[in-house]
């Protein structure tokens, strides 16, 4: 009879412990940082300033890409985050002292044309650009940053807009109509009946 309990005690704890032993070695998923949305975080060592969510919506041609990200600054002072990305001047964006800059909500998001670049760069939907940014007296870190499109309804106002063609005439600029659609004219024939 002891020998039946001392078996099923036996049996229990190895079954307790097999049920129960893989997260021992296995990592909790909870535990791990990671991007709670469609764009990244930049980590710490880019300086004083938090950039978060930060994603570049572009247009059906890959040419057009508005950067969107929020730009969050604790400290008490303001800072004026770079933003580079290969072959374009870089952009500078002033944080003011405790506040958050929001490019595409509260201020308008930066518009980049991949036709200034000096060299190949495209904002193809589904890719990564990498993107440098850095503020006050960090080091600043490149990120590979998604490219999205304006497929969901609430990235749609964000897809930058293609700049119509202009015609040029006599130094002022108008910008195209729609073409006239001509009228039926009565033919001749009809016309010489009375």
């Amino acid at each position: 009879m002891k020998s039946r309990l001392v078996a099923s005690v036996v049996l229990s704890a190895v079954v307790l412990t097999g049920a129960t032993g893989c997260t021992f070695i296995t990592p909790q998923a909870s535990t791990i940082a990671y991007s709670a949305s469609d764009g990244v975080n930049v980590a710490d060592s880019s300086g004083p300033v938090a950039i978060r969510n930060a994603m570049i919506i572009a247009d059906e041609s890959g040419e057009l890409g508005n950067l969107v990200a929020a730009f969050v600054n604790p400290t008490g002072e303001d800072v004026v985050v770079t933003v580079e990305l290969q072959g374009l001047e870089p952009f500078e964006v002033e944080v003011p002292a405790e506040e958050t800059v929001s490019l595409g909500a509260n201020e308008e998001p930066l518009l980049l044309d991949s036709a200034d670049a000096d060299g190949d760069l495209s904002f193809a939907p589904g890719s990564t650009v990498e993107v440098y940014f850095q503020s006050g007296d960090g080091t600043g870190d490149a990120v590979s940053v998604p490219v999205l499109d304006g497929a969901l309804p609430y990235y749609s106002d964000l897809v930058p807009e293609s700049a119509e063609e202009e015609i040029v005439l006599d130094d002022e600029v108008t910008v195209p109509t729609e073409t006239p659609v001509p009228t039926d004219k009565p033919d001749a024939s009809e016309s010489e009946e009375h």
